[in-house]
């Protein structure tokens, strides 16, 4: 069974991604494509564990969408993968042999949680940048561009030039992106495990699509990446297979208020919600 939720060009699809991709997405309709699609390594997305039987069965089931993804996307058009540490090996060889792949980039962040004792804990998640075309295709550098200290703040001078000249002070990013994870009472959180930062969406969406392009999440889990989309004036299409996850990307997307008599409304997050919550309860 699928459903469709839809406004002003930002589709929702409540399904599995598998059919949805099969027959409700034409080829070559997608602009920007970003999977993050379950590790398997026993997360818990609204109660359910996803872990497959073997790791070989997981990366089957991950080549099956690919595959599906690679016909969606456009000629000109890129495609960002996430995926566990031990798994993107995979990802990057079978990739590799279908798109070109551009940048291997690290998404790190402090961990406060605890680490592994045995062995080395993970502070970062790799994704792969990729493209079909590697001479043609959406990347808009100065829309991306972060402060570069040497010139910014060490005031440094390159002596190489016929003029000497202070070095730049804005520089577009490296592989590594140091961006915060989301936590819990953060402004932007919502009720899932493995939500990813609009920082880190905005950089992705700004940098390789254009206003009114068509950017697809087949994982969509929180809907960040049709937020994001929907705020830079891009287009969406979202799949997710929980429902509760729906409901989310449906008060993002500001689709509806209600869903089947509920009023959908984000948990409070912040301490100053919480206090004016108390009040309300004190004056009543």
């Amino acid at each position: 069974m699928v459903e469709l939720f839809e406004r002003d060009n930002h589709k929702i699809y409540w399904g599995d991604t598998l059919d949805i991709l099969a027959y409700e997405i034409p080829d070559e309709s997608v602009d920007l494509i970003f999977l993050d699609p379950p590790y398997n390594i026993g997360k818990s997305f609204n109660g359910k564990k996803e872990k497959w039987a073997t790791d070989e069965e997981y990366r089957i089931w991950c080549f099956q969408w690919l595959d599906l993804c690679l016909k969606k996307l456009s000629r000109y058009g890129s495609l960002y993968m996430m995926a566990s540490t031990q798994n993107m090996p995979y990802f990057d060889i079978y990739l590799s042999q279908k798109l070109y792949i551009l940048s291997r980039i690290v998404w790190y962040y402090d961990s406060s949680g605890v680490q592994a004792k045995r062995y080395y804990g993970s502070l970062y998640e790799p994704i792969l940048f990729c493209v079909k075309d590697k001479k043609q295709y959406t990347f808009n550098a100065d829309d991306i561009l972060v402060e570069a200290k040497t010139g910014a703040t060490r005031k440094l001078i390159d002596y190489r030039k016929p003029v000497p000249t202070v070095y730049s002070s804005s520089k577009v990013p490296g592989n590594v992106w140091n961006i915060p994870r989301v936590r819990y009472r953060m402004d932007e959180y919502e009720n899932h495990p493995t939500q990813k930062p609009i920082a880190l969406l905005e950089r992705i969406i700004r940098a390789s699509s254009n206003e009114g392009d068509t950017v697809l999440d087949p994982f969509s889990g929180t809907f960040t990446t049709s937020f994001v989309a929907q705020r830079l004036g891009r287009n969406s299409i979202g799949i997710e297979i929980e429902e509760e996850y729906i409901k989310i990307g449906i008060r993002r997307l500001q689709i509806a208020t209600h869903y089947k008599g509920e009023i959908l409304k984000p948990e409070l997050k912040s301490y100053e919600q919480d206090m004016d919550s108390q009040m309300h309860l004190f004056e009543t």
